[in-house]
């Protein structure tokens, strides 16, 4: 629910409005503010939908101010809430959870700016509303000619417009958001508060989950300040320290660079949780049945990798972190991992809803989580301060990649030190500056395996902290959150563990003090040149490198290794593998007992820098 916008235009006769030969970009936009007529120049549009998504269905609203555009969105499909609204300077979105917070990372604000042009139909005036706008040309829609503009507005970005030839109605935009390519259809167009509305809009966010909205009511409001478009200030509820503690300090197990706590779900546990400021709360179908939750309803999530997922809803009572409580919000129903991917089951995720409601201390070297009260949180001594804006959920820094400036999501999910998109990678022919590099596997997330170009990179700095040799994936992805030309780099735990993190999200502050001593990986890229999952009998070799030692020592995609220096393979003990084909010395010789196609088959890899 990120594009609620409207369409407004009039239906008049045919032979009155026809294109004339030859349509410009003035003749189509001149043809359909003839098409509205006399919509008022002042005052709102309310507009009530019924909405249907995701295998639910609910209702939705749009508000917004007839002269600057500024709007106020929101959807209700009973299990979830939320909206987003922008004020003509500042964007912001209420999650699922019921926070609301600021957009000014990645592409929020031309996002935003893009639907106040339409929505005030900018277009119409004189000088374009600030806008370039460029005739494509004629082109068919499911049958019937249609006028393709692109359209430009100042502090916005590039979207698509088509208008019908004969109605001159809108009928289709286009625009990207984030990594979607998102389209919307109009169509069923009858008056509504003296003017002809779009009845019908679909929205396709490419994910195969078409938004549909049908409208149900319309009327024109008085003129409303543009603080009333503003972001809702009050304070989100739903999370509580019990015992009358303010702040409390928890154990967590770093594997395959991943946070991991026990968490307890309506009163059933412990089960397993990744603590991640890139994602939500997630709950797999398992433990939603063990803690009897009611999903509803199937829609699509996407992430690193270029796949996606099916995801169900549900409403928990509490999901308790020791003391801390999460309480009385929704949840994302969806397998997580699978086991073979970390080498243990995990239940469960916590994320934007707990660190929006606590400020969340994380201890690489420890190994604990400090939850605190905003109020109680003292940022004295927790390290050197890194201001951020909001991308979506996420945590969004400045700051370089080696001398290129650039912008940062900050993801404890991801088990990278960085990946840096494939835009940014392309853009800046990354691959070329930095040699040696080897391409493999360097994640596994929503979307399923992440494959990209490692190379090291001589610095990365986020805002002021400036963190030397890093290991970087650059993405070759076409799809999924790294192929996101917004932003530049998501930086993870592996990265990140270099430094006892916290995160004030109240504030929008990050601070990172540097662990003395550095992990003894710190700065390491696996020397094997191959991907191991977990298996039944060992470890399952599902990629090897071009060029690396496992290809130079015969290994081959699908070979499971039950051994490694005479210690046998087991499925839990994946992270502890992997770390060691990172971390012994270039040179060592490592014996791995395989089976191949179920004959017993011994062979030495000998370790070497891949980057």
């Amino acid at each position: 629910m990120k594009a609620l916008f409207c369409a407004v235009t009039l239906l008049v006769s045919t032979s009155a409005l026809a294109a004339p030969p030859g349509p410009d970009a003035e003749s189509v936009l001149a043809a359909n503010r003839m098409a509205v007529g006399p919509m008022p120049a002042r005052g709102s549009l309310d507009m009530e939908y019924s909405l249907a998504t995701s295998g639910l269905n609910g209702t939705a609203s749009h508000r917004g101010d007839l002269t600057t555009g500024a709007f106020i969105d929101t959807y209700d499909l009973s299990v979830i809430t939320g909206g987003n609204g922008y004020d003509g300077r500042i964007p912001w979105q209420t999650d699922v959870s019921g926070v609301s917070i600021d957009q000014e990372g990645g592409d929020r604000v031309p996002v935003a700016v893009n639907e106040a042009y339409r929505n005030a139909n900018l277009w119409w005036r004189r000088d374009r509303g600030g806008a370039t706008i460029t005739y494509i040309g004629r082109e068919t829609l499911d049958g019937a000619p249609a006028d393709h503009l692109a359209v430009t507005p100042r502090g916005g970005g590039r979207f698509e417009a088509w208008f019908d030839a004969g109605s001159h109605m809108l009928v289709k935009t286009a625009e990207p958001q984030q990594f979607f390519k998102t389209q919307t259809l109009y169509g069923d167009y009858r008056r509504e508060a003296g003017v002809m509305l779009a009845h019908r809009r679909d929205i396709d966010f490419g994910t195969g989950d078409i938004q549909k909205m049908v409208l149900k009511q319309a009327s024109v409001g008085p003129v409303r300040p543009l603080t009333a478009y503003s972001r809702p200030k009050k304070a989100p509820g739903g999370g509580r320290i019990d015992g009358g503690l303010k702040t409390v300090t928890l154990p967590f197990r770093l594997l395959n660079n991943h946070v991991y706590v026990e968490a307890m779900v309506n009163g059933k546990g412990p089960y397993t949780f990744i603590v991640d400021t890139g994602g939500h709360t997630l709950i797999s179908p398992r433990v939603a049945a063990e803690a009897g939750l009611h999903t509803v309803g199937e829609g699509a999530s996407t992430g690193a990798g270029e796949g996606k997922s099916t995801t169900g809803f549900a409403h928990y009572r509490e999901i308790a972190l020791g003391p801390v409580r999460l309480t009385d919000q929704p949840a994302f129903i969806t397998n997580i991992y699978d086991p073979s991917i970390e080498g243990i089951p995990v239940d469960g995720m916590v994320g934007f809803e707990l660190f929006s409601r606590f400020a969340v201390r994380l201890d690489y070297g420890a190994k604990t989580m400090t939850v605190s009260d905003f109020a109680a949180f003292d940022p004295r001594g927790a390290g050197t301060p890194v201001p951020f804006k909001f991308y979506d959920h996420l945590p969004s820094v400045h700051g370089m990649i080696d001398d290129l400036p650039a912008r940062f999501d900050i993801d404890t999910g991801s088990r990278s030190e960085i990946d840096i998109t494939s835009p940014f990678v392309g853009r800046h022919q990354l691959k070329a500056r930095y040699q040696p590099g080897i391409s493999a596997i360097t994640g596994w997330g929503v979307g399923g395996p992440s494959r990209s170009y490692v190379v090291r990179v001589p610095s990365i700095t986020l805002g002021s902290v400036k963190v030397p040799s890093v290991v970087s994936g650059l993405s070759t992805d076409k799809a999924g959150s790294i192929s996101d030309p917004s932003y530049d780099g998501n930086i993870g735990s592996g990265l990140l563990k270099r430094f006892d993190v916290s995160f004030d999200y109240q504030h929008q502050t990050m601070y990172l003090k540097p662990l003395d001593p550095q992990p003894a990986d710190a700065g390491r890229f696996d020397r094997s040149g191959m991907w191991i999952n977990a298996a039944d009998a060992g470890f399952s070799v599902t990629d090897v490198a071009p060029g690396g030692p496992a290809e130079a020592a015969g290994l081959r995609k699908g070979d499971v290794i039950t051994a490694i220096n005479g210690k046998p393979a087991r499925p839990a003990e994946l992270s502890d593998a992997r770390t060691q084909l990172r971390s012994l010395p270039a040179g060592s010789s490592v014996e791995l007992q395989l089976q191949r196609a179920g004959a017993p088959l011994t062979v030495r890899v000998q370790l070497r820098d891949l980057i």
